[in-house]
């Protein structure tokens, strides 16, 4: 690529931040270890707004602005928006725009973050390149917000003087003003970037594909710990406007946990959640695609009788789920009389679907286990 037009992609302003606070902290860093202890109040400050803010980025830009997983009361809105500003990663109505083309176009050249392009580009290359400007038509919902647009024109005031109002309350409160602008300020916000930006690297390359396997993000524990819940991020993918990311109850997802208080408290309302039973159909439907996978590898002659058996199992639990769905639905509005008839109904489709799941299971083994063609 010619060099000039490489220069001019080039988003000089955010590059030269990026690389110069990089910079500043792997030569700072040691230098402060080196003559300084920092103070106790220091430190748990500094995890704190850590955990605090990186909930802020997942609960108003992820959650709520980007993907309308829920509604939220407009003083809970400003105080975690507040949150995400202290992470200064951008403006919520830039980040949700990005965010949601790349939801849009995942894994091919209109993704901004594509992990096509690499591991690093992924991370945080992109930052460093002039993103497309931002289509009024992909965030006409934001626009209509005063306080996403307040941030927007103010972004970079606001940052800094959130900042450094948080970074001065700490060091007035330990006494440690060194220590709270080298930690509570600049290595927080270090922390901060790279965590979420292991969101589109790591969270893309490493882990299980539970839910889908045509896009590239994957669920990994270890990353939804870092994370705050982000981790889980093949189920992002194909349930996007789920205010959830782990969906079992002992999945880490502190960002969940503090939505579902907000609407305990009366915050938050209409939180946007799939059903068990839409989840599991996807589910057997990503099996079924294994196994007619696997069945292409395997001799004709087995193929036909197994490939039957699959789809008729599988559309016959198919048809089981989707009316346990319906009858749920049904069972909210029905009387006291109609009621007892639904719960009946429901009992009996979710016995005969874990009968029918062991028989799945057991299909599945049997099909996994078939030798291949001999290469």
């Amino acid at each position: 690529m010619d060099l000039r037009a490489t220069l001019r992609r080039i988003d000089w302003p955010i590059a030269i931040f990026l690389v110069a606070y990089h910079a500043a902290l792997i030569v700072g860093l040691p230098v402060y270890f080196a003559r300084n202890t920092p103070s106790p109040g220091v430190v748990v400050a500094a995890l704190v707004l850590l955990v605090v803010t990186e909930i802020g980025i997942g609960a108003a830009y992820h959650r709520f602005y980007a993907h309308r997983c829920y509604k939220m009361n407009k003083a809970a809105e400003a105080v975690l928006l507040f949150l995400a500003t202290l992470a200064f990663q951008g403006s919520a109505l830039k980040w949700s725009h990005d965010h949601r083309r790349h939801h849009a176009h995942v894994d091919t050249d209109d993704d901004p973050y594509s992990i096509k392009k690499g591991f690093f580009y992924a991370h945080m290359g992109w930052l460093f390149y002039k993103t497309a400007p931002i289509d009024p038509r992909l965030v006409r919902d934001l626009e209509r917000n005063r306080l996403v647009m307040f941030q927007h024109r103010w972004f970079v005031t606001l940052g800094v003087g959130a900042n450094a109002a948080v970074c001065a309350m700490v060091g007035a409160a330990t006494g440690d003003w060194l220590g709270s602008f080298t930690l509570v300020w600049w290595t927080r916000l270090l922390a901060s970037h790279h965590l979420t930006w292991f969101i589109n690297s790591l969270a893309h390359t490493w882990g299980s594909k539970t839910y889908s396997r045509e896009h590239s993000a994957v669920d990994n524990f270890v990353i939804a710990f870092l994370t705050v819940g982000e981790g889980y991020h093949n189920y992002h993918h194909t349930f996007a406007s789920d205010y959830r990311n782990g969906v079992k109850w002992y999945h880490f997802d502190p960002t969940k946990w503090t939505i579902f208080l907000l609407n305990k408290l009366g915050l938050a309302k209409d939180l946007r959640r799939f059903s068990r039973e839409t989840i599991e159909r996807r589910l057997l439907e990503e099996d079924r695609r294994l196994l007619l996978d696997q069945l292409r590898t395997v001799a004709a002659a087995k193929r036909a009788e197994f490939e039957r058996r699959i789809h008729e199992l599988a559309d016959e639990l198919q048809a089981k789920r989707r009316r346990i769905a319906q009858a749920t639905a049904e069972l909210r509005q029905a009387g006291r009389n109609n009621a007892e008839a639904l719960r009946a109904e429901v009992q009996a489709l979710r016995e005969a679907v874990r009968r029918d799941m062991r028989d799945w299971s057991r299909l599945c083994d049997t099909v996994l286990s078939l030798a291949p063609i001999a290469a």
